[in-house]
């Protein structure tokens, strides 16, 4: 009866007893209480009990009346509910990060993944009006999408390398929702819906060409001129390891979604993960 009364206290006890470890004694002797199968599958899983059966095991197991169930319970051994804990610099992409956008930054005595986070443009400029007007609508007229400050946060070398963590790196364990929805973007799921860019700088912010319009017509996005290539590819589903294809001159940089529709042509919805090249 002692044994038995152990056996439940162990099953009612609160989160400092969760380290615990089940032994094949304990499962019988659950099993002899008649707590059912439920319960103690539950409480295999609440464990980090690891169970290595042989097949003679399993079937001294089951002539002790444990049932099917519970013995593949223990073959599968327990599982923590939480998920696996996120690293915000870890420079090892298969080690889970929170979905964003990261540079693989070798300052510093070793190397380390540095989130760049998002900055919302705020502002939405037209350039060259007075060409516009002069000529009739023969010079373009241009649009441009403008941040705040001068420089960017994030600092990079001129040949930096770069990590996309998408939802989908971290779809085992639930958290793959909300972090790319904004302005018209309503999944974001590679880097070929980014568009690399340079910036450029002027009265303490930076701005980004991102519409023309002339005679000829109106172009929406950013321009091809303005592009710069860079290449990807992916390391494991939902991470892509990139880098500009070629090496990047001193200046301000930032990778561009979220730009198509709403006001001015998107220059009010674009997302500018900014970086400088120094």
């Amino acid at each position: 009866m002692i044994r038995y009364g152990l056996a439940a206290i162990a099953l009612a006890c609160t989160s400092p007893c969760l380290a615990e470890t089940l032994t094949t004694d304990q499962i019988v002797s659950l099993n002899a209480m008649g707590l059912g199968d439920e319960a103690i599958i539950a409480k295999i899983k609440a464990t980090n009990s690891r169970f290595d059966l042989t097949t003679d095991q399993m079937i001294a197991l089951k002539k002790q009346g444990v049932s099917g169930p519970v013995i593949a319970a223990m073959l599968a051994g327990g599982s923590s509910s939480a998920a696996p804990a996120l690293s915000m610099d870890s420079p090892d992409p298969m080690v889970p990060h929170p979905a964003g956008v990261y540079l693989l930054s070798e300052r510093g005595p070793e190397p380390k993944m540095v989130r760049m986070d998002a900055t919302v443009t705020n502002q939405a400029k037209t350039g060259g009006i007075f060409g516009y007007a002069l000529t009739g609508g023969l010079a373009s007229m241009s649009v441009k999408a403008t941040i705040q400050n001068d420089s960017a946060r994030v600092k990079a070398s001129t040949r930096p390398y770069f990590y996309f963590f998408f939802d989908e790196s971290n779809a085992s364990d639930g958290r793959t929702a909300g972090t790319w929805l904004a302005g018209t973007a309503a999944t974001v799921s590679t880097p070929s819906e980014f568009t690399l860019i340079r910036l450029i700088r002027k009265d303490g912010r930076r701005e980004a060409r991102v519409g023309s319009i002339n005679i000829a017509g109106a172009k929406t996005g950013v321009m091809d001129k303005d592009r710069i290539a860079f290449d990807y590819k992916m390391v494991r589903p939902g991470v892509f390891k990139a880098k500009a294809t070629d090496e990047l001159a001193p200046g301000e940089y930032g990778f561009i979604y979220a730009l198509g529709g709403a006001g001015t042509g998107g220059a009010m919805t674009a997302r500018i993960f900014d970086f400088s090249v120094e």
